[in-house]
């Protein structure tokens, strides 16, 4: 499918929904899109399951902490560079782009890239939702290296990257995004189409599109957007959503630390006592009165109580009145394999992973 100018506010508030609260400012991405598109370019979204073995797919993306892109906004330039310079590492053109995560700006970069460089992008992508840690991808949990990576700036600086284990190159990439200011754009996991197929959570932009859509219809009907939303999920690969905590947000600790926007957040409810959210760039734990009512990987997601709209970490603010959804995640992110990289115990979390039941 070719993707419409009409449907990128759906898109990013569905990434943003999916974002689990993390993976950049959607409006920031969704103005690149649009330009892009107003300025000729297009995004053609391909299956995955049509693309051929042997293609060379390169994911691109914003590293680094949400909070910073709020006074450094990308240029788009960046990741065009990061993807020629691993390009040129790689001495071999790639057929396609594709997300590593779906939400916020980072399911919008690589279509900022497909339409300035006339290629396709994949519907799918590498965490089925956001997570701050590069080597967190389904990609790894099936044996893909993330090397070499490309990173850039926007000054033109550039380094390309290669590490033994996909955690040395967390390691050694975050250290540059730090010293590239806090946020810098990268073109990892150079893989095959094979590779796509087999490691990919699939079908995740569509999936987003979906979800923004629904929302939009909802209000303009004067229907519940939460109830569309529940409604829909069973018809995909993440299967259940639920509401967790209706409140208001009385308290929000945020730092920048280690490259990453980490904190938690308090929201108190009438009659329902307080419920807690830890997160880092992404939501991880929600704990009500000390009980866990959701746990990474599963998705905890912060939104509007009256227009249902996403609300990322570095957006929330004291007096907001919100919602808190849960959604459960597709299988291929809840294996042992993938739990050891980013369940619970990947952020040292004490509680054991969880999964969703329907109340």
């Amino acid at each position: 499918m070719e993707l419409a100018y009409d449907q990128i506010d759906d898109l990013c508030r569905g990434a943003a929904f999916l974002g689990a609260g993390g993976g950049g400012d959607p409006y920031i991405g969704g103005l690149m899109i649009k330009r892009a598109l107003q300025e000729g370019g297009k995004v053609e979204i391909i299956d995955p399951d049509d693309l051929d073995d042997d293609v060379l797919v390169i994911p691109t993306a914003m590293m680094g902490a949400p909070t910073v892109l709020i006074e450094k906004l990308p240029s788009g330039d960046e990741v065009l560079r990061a993807f020629a310079e691993l390009e040129k590492h790689l001495d071999r053109k790639a057929f396609a782009t594709m997300p590593i995560e779906v939400g916020g700006i980072n399911s919008t970069i690589p279509m900022w890239v497909a339409a300035r460089l006339g290629i396709p992008v994949i519907d799918a992508d590498g965490m089925g939702r956001a997570f701050p840690e590069i080597h967190m991808e389904t990609f790894g949990v099936h044996g893909v290296s993330g090397s070499p990576l490309a990173i850039a700036n926007e000054h033109g600086d550039y380094a390309i990257v290669n590490a033994v284990k996909n955690q040395s190159l967390e390691w050694i990439a975050r250290g540059i995004a730090i010293r590239f200011g806090g946020a810098a754009y990268i073109a990892e996991y150079p893989m095959s189409g094979e590779q796509v197929k087999r490691t990919s959570v699939k079908h995740t932009l569509t999936l987003a599109m979906e979800i923004g859509r629904r929302v939009e219809l909802a209000r303009q009907s004067g229907q519940d957007p939460f109830a569309a939303i529940i409604d829909f999920l069973p018809e995909t690969h993440y299967s259940l959503g639920k509401i967790l905590f209706t409140g208001k947000v009385v308290d929000v600790k945020r730092t920048t630390e280690r490259g990453f926007t980490v904190g938690r957040v308090t929201i108190d409810g009438v009659d329902q006592g307080s419920l807690m959210i830890e997160f880092q760039n992404e939501n991880l734990i929600a704990r009500k009165n000390g009980q866990v009512l959701a746990i990474v990987p599963n998705i905890i997601t912060i939104m509007d109580v009256e227009t249902a709209e996403p609300i990322t970490t570095e957006f929330l603010r004291y007096g907001q009145r919100v919602r808190v959804m849960a959604v459960s995640v597709p299988e291929i992110m809840t294996s042992p394999a993938a739990l050891d990289l980013f369940g619970p115990q990947g952020f040292g979390l004490k509680e054991p992973f969880q999964p969703m039941i329907a109340d």
